[in-house]
């Protein structure tokens, strides 16, 4: 049982992390070189027309007067609005508009990865040494050292080109109007009880899917593998052993709950990188997500996006990171002593 004290303690602790983050964005944006009055205003506007924009936006005001108001307006999730990706769009609506669709591709990449990530470390971990081992060890080293911007193309090269059973970009074809009910549109599409649209959308995913899941599974097997092998040593699996249990049944029920300590962590750390922005996926894909938000919005000079999105990578983190934790305790209660 977890203990609400445990919690709390954990969520006042996020405060710090978030200030401290908060803090670096606007120091680190106030220190880059170029004006965001030019970028609003332009590049041939006059001098006047760009002290006018600084006054209207408080940028000549003292930096402690602007550092002040800058965080009473995150702490009200107020963060201006685009000066260039959506021209007077408040910040908050275009992340909200692009979040959905990397968690999405996050969620189910992960849960790919998941799924057949920690069978195939725990096989490999019992039958170490074995063909089964090593056809496992060289497929998760090969899934790791594959990079995506070559593992992307060729798979669209070979499901959408050769085969043409796949599509090759986007989210959905363009003859379904979905409703954006909630941002993630296989979700949507049931919602509204649209099955072509749902295999649409599914059909769409399932490239950039399986990019992220074969990444994910390499790791997570690896490090299950690694935590499995070192928990079968330990002296209570051998008396588990010597008092008749079976080996499967002292694997999953007194060693896969303890090596999943260290795999708990390695699945928060990727799945919280999926959530700030799988870029070269959205990239190679052409999925408009919130990593690709970052790249154009670095791009164009519109600070109000950059210090939106990155505030929100720090929020999405800490928040995985309370979850780790959590489970941490759940699965070792002596964790919260």
């Amino acid at each position: 049982m977890i203990s609400k004290r445990f919690v709390i303690k954990r969520l006042l602790l996020l405060i710090p992390v978030l200030l401290g983050v908060a803090t670096f964005v606007f120091a680190i944006l106030h220190l880059s070189p170029g004006n965001p009055a030019r970028v609003i205003a332009g590049q041939r506007a006059s001098e006047e027309f760009v002290q006018q924009v600084e006054r209207e936006l408080g940028l000549n005001d003292p930096i402690w007067v602007q550092y002040g108001r800058f965080l009473f307006d995150a702490v009200q999730l107020e963060f201006g609005q685009s000066y260039s990706i959506q021209k007077g769009t408040p910040v908050t609506q275009v992340l909200a508009d692009r979040l959905p669709v990397t968690i999405e591709m996050a969620i189910y990449g992960q849960i790919l990865g998941i799924l057949f990530g920690i069978p195939l470390g725990i096989i490999s971990a019992v039958k170490q040494n074995t063909v089964t081992d090593h056809l496992t060890r060289v497929g998760a080293l090969t899934g790791i050292s594959v990079p995506i911007f070559w593992s992307g193309p060729l798979l669209i090269l070979f499901f959408a080109q050769f085969l043409g059973v796949l599509p090759t970009s986007g989210r959905i074809a363009t003859q379904y109007s979905v409703p954006a009910i909630t941002g993630i549109i296989t979700i949507d599409t049931l919602l509204v009880a649209d099955v072509d649209a749902f295999v649409s959308a599914a059909r769409h995913l399932l490239l950039p899917t399986v990019v992220l899941g074969v990444y994910q599974m390499a790791l997570i097997s690896r490090m299950m593998r690694s935590s499995m092998l070192e928990v079968v040593r330990q002296d209570y699996m051998r008396t588990a052993r010597a008092k008749g249990q079976g080996v499967k049944i002292t694997t999953l029920k007194h060693g896969f709950r303890n090596a999943l300590i260290p795999v708990v962590t390695v699945i928060g750390i990727q799945f919280g990188t999926l959530l700030g922005g799988a870029v070269l996926t959205e990239t190679v894909f052409g999925i408009s997500g919130i990593g690709t938000l970052l790249v154009s919005a670095i791009r164009v000079g519109d600070y109000p996006v950059v210090q939106g999105t990155v505030l929100l990578f720090a929020f999405l983190f800490t928040l995985v990171n309370l979850g780790v934790d959590i489970t941490y305790s759940y699965l070792d209660p002596r964790i919260e002593q």
